[in-house]
């Protein structure tokens, strides 16, 4: 399915003569100067004045306004117009568009797969030194690799999300004298802790009407960042390592130590039936403890039972709900399964790459973040411009993260990532189907090469 300091860059500073022109330039007019823009901190950017840049995205409003937003200050003091243009059409039209000879200056690709399809057409151009320094200086390495065609760096890391949660109650866990798990084996400690009381440890649902089965390859996707090194999720992600090979049968198993134990989960084959939606609501009322699912369900769980979302701190919420990390098998194992987005130009004209550079920077991260709803995997991005206390949770994992690496699903063909996948999930808890017929029946899916 689909250090927390602030850190400055220090590539292609301008010459002091130039910063002194723009702030001079800031100040010009009595008018201007009532401006809240401190320009001296955009002189990596200047001698561009007079130029626009065309953004082209999947990001339309209200979304898109908070990114406007975050460019004025940009636009103000460097003379660059930014012309946002947000479409839902964007993974259908930008080939198109490519191919009409109209691409846009910079486009926001959703998934490493369209980056690439781009690069294959000729038309797309490596970023430029400048932005590549920004991106080694500020991001782990994975994310510089899904910018990364051919050993070629081309488009570098936006925003993010992050799916390695485990959502629960702190007044529950509180009230019971739970505690946070920090590997694998307590948190199997912990289920069986709570199995002992009247409180069912874990509620789970894969129920998505035609895309049924999806939740349970993220369960899969995460434990294998776990159970396996990242070399043997990447050969999983291609087929390199079949599907049932017996390292990818060694973590269905362990999910199945969760997932199709009854008295962990209640009953199992109530799971294929369950929406997900519906999946996480005991944690809500108490009824459950623990629910693992991606950042946006909390939104979900608050407007349709009346959650409240919560830091951990706040132990007197009732209906109060937050996150803690999906643990890896020892405590200084930590990968983050997620996605994100990634800036990539059609065009090398300086003021298009002064607006890539400027989105890697800190400056540029905070400030967006700093608008609420947003984060990204910039290690200069200080939690503290974070509102959503989940979503500061799911910097402090990116940024603490040992591996990061896409929703498989999401990169495998579809037939196998959107069909046998989701298909066999679902029949493995709805019919106890076994674990080596169900990766067998998924490899079998696999699209000859």
């Amino acid at each position: 399915m689909r250090a927390t300091l602030r850190r400055r860059s220090t590539i292609g500073v301008a010459t002091l003569a130039v910063a002194a022109l723009a702030l001079s330039g800031c100040a010009a007019t009595e008018e201007e100067a009532t401006s809240d823009a401190d320009c001296s901190a955009y002189a990596d950017y200047l001698g561009n004045e007079g130029t626009e840049v065309e953004m082209y995205t999947t990001i339309v409003s209200p979304e898109a306004d908070l990114f406007q937003e975050s460019f004025l200050d940009f636009e103000e003091c460097t003379g660059i117009t930014i012309n946002w243009n947000g479409s839902q059409e964007f993974e259908a039209q930008l080939p198109v568009r490519v191919a009409g000879g109209t691409a846009p200056d910079l486009a926001i690709f959703p998934q490493p797969g369209l980056l690439a399809a781009m690069v294959a057409t000729g038309e797309m151009v490596p970023a430029s030194s400048a932005v590549a320094a920004s991106v080694d200086a500020n991001y782990t390495p994975d994310w510089k690799n899904y910018g990364t065609v051919d050993g070629t760096f081309y488009a570098a890391p936006l925003g993010a999300n992050v799916k390695s949660f485990v959502w629960y109650s702190p007044k529950t866990f509180a009230d019971n004298g739970w505690a946070i798990p920090s590997t694998w084996s307590e948190l199997l400690a912990l289920s069986d802790t709570i199995a002992a009381t009247d409180v069912q440890p874990w509620c789970v649902g894969f129920g998505s009407g035609e895309a049924t089965g999806w939740v349970g390859t993220d369960w899969m996707e995460d434990l294998m960042l776990r159970f396996q090194d990242a070399a043997t999720y990447d050969k999983w992600v291609s087929n390199e390592m079949k599907f049932n090979d017996p390292k990818v049968a060694e973590v269905l198993a362990e999910a199945g130590k969760i997932l199709k134990n009854p008295d962990y989960v209640g009953d199992v084959a109530a799971i294929a039936t369950t929406t997900f939606q519906d999946g996480g609501a005991g944690i809500v009322d108490g009824s459950c403890a623990m629910h693992r699912q991606a950042s946006f369900i909390g939104g979900i769980l608050a407007g349709d039972y009346g959650a409240e979302i919560v830091t951990p701190a706040d132990t007197d919420v009732e209906g109060g709900i937050t996150t803690f990390y999906f643990p890896g098998v020892s405590a200084d194992n930590k990968p983050a399964l997620g996605g994100g987005e990634f800036v990539g130009a059609f065009s090398d004209r300086p003021e298009v790459q002064a607006v890539q550079l400027y989105l890697t920077s800190a400056d540029w991260n905070n400030k967006k973040a700093s608008l609420g709803g947003w984060f990204s995997a910039h290690l200069g991005l200080d939690t503290a411009n974070v509102a959503d206390p989940v979503n500061a949770v799911a910097v402090e994992i990116l940024q603490n993260a040992t591996t990061f690496r896409f929703d498989a699903s999401d990169l495998m063909p579809a037939a196998v990532g959107a069909g046998t996948f989701w298909k066999e999930m679902t029949a493995w808890v709805a019919e106890d189907k076994a674990d080596k017929a169900v990766l067998d029946a998924i490899q079998a899916g696999w699209p000859a090469s």
